[in-house]
């Protein structure tokens, strides 16, 4: 199963069947809330409409996925495979996932995008003035990177220039710890930071980081060295709202550049052109909307609404949500993604992005 949600995404983004409408199957599977029949009706339902080679592909593909699916009944899985390309790629997810079964030209990567954007992986730092560890979080399971400790006297029973003296080598041996400990971050850190642990010694540890990591620090905790269970439940909550925070943020930012005529696309038509020239620098999304639309297999054309046949072409079309193939552009070009539920998006036509250049 893939680890890296950021790289899965990106590489699912990328595969596309220009030959053919239906050869990618993708399952979000929930397995607290999973309807015994569910891929039975959805398996017969797609079989009933695909025709020749696209219904053998999806036949030999389904066997393929529910042999994967008996072995891992235990997980909340997204799954994503072709038996025509020879493809299968899986992820195990910590939360529940709402069930459905997908058949198109390319993997359907909008629930997972979602997670990434909600669930986004951050390093966590547990440390006290001897003793530190570096934690890596990713969608709501905790990963020890690293663990250091270093002997450090925390008393001297002598008073005068005895203690003084004492006192300063403590303060050297604390901060050589602490540097130590700077070394193991730069190698791990995510672009967020949570510092955690008792007493000072987390603050006196941000105080000596360089620039471009403490930038990077979103909070602290107080929290005692043993308790590693409710740091991550304290962690992910705090993550939580620093995310909602964001994406408030993100879609003011938005409003503020559209009043101005500024750095900014709304609405389907100018957020699908501005993402298809690589101008987005984020793209924002309305949470569980959808809208129609179709893309000609053929010249690649995109568009909202409904007709029967390429009006450029006149080439069959295929059927799609166009905020998803907006999502998919997004990905290959490098853009950040936010999900909102902000009234604001709605009145801008459901997505908008802001952009790199005009």
């Amino acid at each position: 199963m893939k680890n890296n949600l950021n790289e899965t995404i990106r590489e699912l983004s990328e595969i596309y069947d220009n030959d053919s409408q239906n050869t990618y199957v993708t399952l979000y599977l929930n397995k607290d809330a999973l309807d015994e029949k569910f891929l039975e009706r959805r398996e017969n339902a797609c079989t009933k409409l695909l025709t020749g080679e696209e219904q053998k592909n999806f036949t030999e593909t389904m066997v393929e996925i529910k042999e994967f699916v008996k072995k891992h009944s235990g997980d909340n899985l997204a799954i994503f495979a072709s038996r025509k390309h020879n493809f299968f790629t899986s992820v195990s997810l910590p939360m529940e996932v709402h069930g459905s079964l997908v058949v198109d030209s390319s993997p359907y990567i909008r629930p997972l995008a979602r997670i990434q954007d909600e669930w986004e992986s951050f390093t966590l730092v547990l440390l006290n003035s001897n003793y530190a560890k570096i934690f890596s979080v990713s969608l709501g399971s905790l990963e020890q990177q690293k663990s250091l400790s270093k002997d450090i006297m925390n008393r001297h029973k002598k008073g005068g220039c005895s203690q003084a003296r004492f006192q300063r080598l403590r303060k050297g041996a604390i901060h050589a710890f602490f540097s130590e400990v700077e070394e193991a971050l730069e190698k791990i850190a995510d672009k967020r930071i949570v510092l955690a642990g008792p007493g000072q010694a987390k603050l006196q540890f941000r105080g000596m980081l360089p620039k471009h990591l403490a930038e990077r620090i979103v909070d602290f905790i107080d929290i005692d060295i043993d308790d590693e269970k409710e740091l991550l439940k304290e962690s992910i909550h705090l993550i939580s709202e620093k995310e909602e925070q964001k994406s408030h943020e993100a879609v003011r930012q938005l409003k503020e550049e559209i009043l101005k005529d500024g750095l900014a696309a709304y609405g389907v038509e100018d957020t699908l052109q501005a993402v298809k020239n690589g101008q987005v620098e984020l793209l924002l999304i309305e949470k569980d909307c959808k809208i129609k639309g179709w893309i000609c297999e053929h010249c690649q054309v995109v568009k909202e609404g409904s007709v029967t046949k390429c009006p450029h072409c006149g080439k069959p079309i295929s059927e799609i949500d166009v905020l998803e193939e907006i999502l998919e552009f997004a990905e290959r070009t490098d853009a950040d993604i936010e999900f909102t539920d902000d009234e604001e998006i709605v009145n801008i036509g459901h997505i908008g992005a802001i952009l790199r250049y005009k």
